[in-house]
């Protein structure tokens, strides 16, 4: 019996001076996500031919009960070449955040990728990179082959793997995507 109370002691001693330590180390700063409620991506097309379609995803509740709201601005002209872009927003802030120009500055943390899906006939290229080359995708050209229809996905990927070969093995956390009912006469 006594053996048993001084092993009992002898474990709350432990016990106290192990949930008393001095713990020194500070921790990590918290690189809290940017709220994002709005991307708008801009398709200027090149030269004269066409006019500029906007695309826009808008969601001001977030997760709340509220769908997005998805706006496409009109259809794309056959075989003319679009410069695109894609501005980040937070309108949850008054006056709105610009999260692009975070997602810019941290470009070698983030990646937008364009998917393709239903008989669109468009092809995309990145026209904007990090600092190690890698793509960025904030800007990029899209090419308006013959008239079809289908929809283009817009997904921006957090911390993926670069390079990669796409959104498949990318990896990382999707910040935002968007897909739209896109039309090519």
């Amino acid at each position: 019996m006594k053996k048993m109370k001084f092993l009992s002691a002898i474990l709350l001693a432990t016990l106290i001076f192990t949930a008393c330590s001095n713990d020194d180390d500070t921790p990590d700063p918290v690189n809290e996500e940017e709220v994002i409620t709005t991307m708008t991506i801009t398709l200027e097309p090149q030269g004269s031919t066409g006019t500029t379609i906007t695309l826009r995803t808008r969601d001001l509740d977030g997760d709340g009960p509220n769908a997005p709201v998805i706006e496409v601005s009109g259809k794309l002209a056959a075989g003319v070449v679009y410069d695109g872009s894609i501005v980040l927003l937070n309108e949850t802030e008054s006056p709105a955040e610009n999260i692009t120009e975070e997602v810019e500055e941290e470009d070698d943390e983030h990646q937008f990728f364009y998917t393709i899906g239903g008989g669109l006939d468009v092809t995309t290229a990145y026209a904007n990179f990090d600092g190690d080359g890698n793509p960025l995708g904030t800007k990029f050209t899209l090419t308006a082959g013959a008239a079809s229809s289908g929809t283009l996905t817009f997904t921006l990927r957090h911390e993926p793997t670069k390079p990669n070969t796409g959104l498949g093995d990318a990896g990382g956390e999707t910040d935002i995507a968007a897909t739209f009912d896109v039309e090519i006469e």
